[in-house]
């Protein structure tokens, strides 16, 4: 049987057929390309997101570390100017002391145990000098109590050693000085001081840990002692 030609209502019929056709076909591309285009922007949202969250987790840590090193060292400043001012006013204790003892109310040379303890530090320079003669220089007020105390020295020396000793006082040292003798061998080559200065300097040199200790307790960081 042969087709037949279609009136003009039937091809606006399936025009229309197609044309609807055609249409979802489109509206369904539209919508899977929407959808691919979705997951696409939520992935790269992430990615996005993700690198930024990175790159603020970095900076962070960054000036996190940076705010402990400035704390380390704000600390570190702290407590080494609190230790300087602790050793400051710990060297001045010590000096307050070393000064009184340097300058006491009651000088030795005005106390009754002066010529003794002349006698003493004279035979002491007479045993370590190990002359035939000596030249003994004192206070200019001194004179005759430094002849007196080295008059008994020279016994003392004599029964020591078994040495004659001669020795001549001279007054050249001021007034204002603590006490105590210069000796001088007769050949000028040994000197010796036994002024009360010199004695005070070296015994605050040997006492000076052992003080230190009794005021302010052990050194936590020392580790050795002699």
């Amino acid at each position: 049987m042969a087709s037949r030609a279609l009136n003009d209502e039937e091809v606006l019929s399936e025009m229309n057929k197609m044309v609807a056709f055609i249409k979802q076909e489109a509206l369904e591309k539209a919508r899977e390309i929407k959808v691919k285009a979705d997951e696409e922007f939520a992935i790269e949202k992430a990615k996005l997101v993700r690198q930024e969250q990175q790159a603020i987790d970095a900076q962070f840590e960054k000036k996190r570390k940076a705010a402990e090193v400035a704390q380390k060292i704000a600390q570190s400043t702290i407590t080494n100017k609190s230790r300087l001012k602790l050793l400051h006013k710990r060297e001045e204790i010590l000096q307050q002391i070393f000064q009184a003892v340097r300058e006491p109310g009651s000088p030795l040379y005005e106390t009754n145990n002066y010529v003794q303890f002349l006698q003493g530090i004279i035979t002491e320079s007479f045993l370590f000098i190990l002359e035939p003669s000596v030249t003994i220089y004192s206070r200019k007020s001194d004179v005759e109590v430094v002849k007196k105390a080295a008059e008994g020295a020279v016994k003392g020396y004599k029964n020591i050693s078994g040495r004659d000793v001669s020795f001549e006082v001279v007054g050249s040292i001021a007034d204002d000085a603590q006490g105590g003798v210069k000796l001088t061998s007769g050949t000028g080559r040994i000197t010796l001081d036994n002024t009360m200065e010199e004695r005070l300097r070296l015994l605050e040199d040997q006492m000076l840990p052992e003080i230190r200790a009794n005021l302010f307790g052990k050194n936590p960081n020392r580790k050795f002692y002699t």
